[in-house]
């Protein structure tokens, strides 16, 4: 497995990730985190760690991890990854329930075949729900991806509250290049519930086509020289799909440059449901 990030090797299987849980298997490393599958003695079950990567430097990371941790315990909704515990010392780390099924961005790349409507409308109604969830209590989640969702049969759980906070003025360099919203990109400006929609929008254009709808040949760059969302309109679904036209013309919706023309959470979850069945 390649590492992104620079620092000392992961934990060993069989080391502590944090006082009570010991390491299985080392899951996945990003820029600032490690993912551990480890083993709870107070739960007698599996959990998974993350944890910063032990480095100089690193210290927002640490503050974005204990506020994500702390966000997380007080959620409780199905469609959002469940904290257990958060661990300042010795070493910090934020327990989460284990997720069994595969995330969205590994089913997009392997499937034989696009993914089926009905999967895709399942999965965004999932998504507004969970959302929807969210901005109730004041917080948008600011990084909505294939990668930070997991599905299992059907059932979608949102990931990574890293950098989830409050509406407000845009900070440049939070979020996915990708799937970001033209008012991210910028910075300086608001956002708010409508930055999130364009998230599921991009995240449901990604599941039906199999392309993203944004700087696709800059894939994996860290500073592109253009972002596409501010140059142009994302592509009709129907360009690369033939779907529904008022599924694909919903999707396109939520890809609208200006945030008040996106559609709510809840809109967009009931112009789905036709199509889940």
């Amino acid at each position: 497995m390649s590492l992104r990030a620079e620092g000392p090797p992961p934990l060993p299987a069989g080391s502590e990730a944090a006082p009570g849980y010991r390491v299985i298997s080392h899951l996945h490393r990003s820029n600032h985190y490690d993912v551990y599958d480890v083993f709870s003695e107070e739960r007698a079950c599996r959990c998974v760690a993350k944890v910063p990567i032990p480095r100089e430097g690193n210290g927002r990371a640490v503050r974005r991890l204990l506020r994500e941790g702390t966000l997380l315990r007080r959620l409780a909704h199905p469609h959002i990854v469940r904290a257990y515990e958060v661990i300042r010392e010795p070493r910090p780390a934020v327990i989460l329930e284990t997720l069994t099924g595969e995330t969205l961005s590994y089913l997009i790349d392997t499937a034989p075949r696009r993914l089926p409507l009905r999967e895709v409308a399942c999965l965004g109604i999932h998504l507004c729900s969970a959302v929807h969830y969210l901005h109730r209590h004041g917080i948008l989640h600011l990084d909505l991806k294939p990668s930070n969702i997991v599905s299992e049969r059907g059932f979608a759980k949102i990931l990574d509250l890293s950098i989830a906070r409050p509406p407000g003025r845009a900070r440049r360099g939070g979020g996915t290049l990708q799937y970001m919203a033209p008012e991210q990109v910028r910075g300086g400006g608001l956002l708010g519930p409508a930055t999130d929609v364009w998230g599921i929008g991009a995240v449901l254009f990604e599941a039906l086509t199999g392309e993203m709808p944004f700087n696709r040949e800059v894939e994996g760059e860290e500073d592109p020289e253009t972002y596409e969302q501010l140059e142009r309109r994302a592509e009709p679904v129907r360009s690369h799909r033939r779907v529904p036209a008022s599924l694909a013309r919903l999707v396109e919706r939520c890809l609208e440059p200006d945030p008040a023309q996106r559609p709510a959470a809840l809109e967009l979850m009931r112009g789905l449901e036709p199509f889940a069945g």
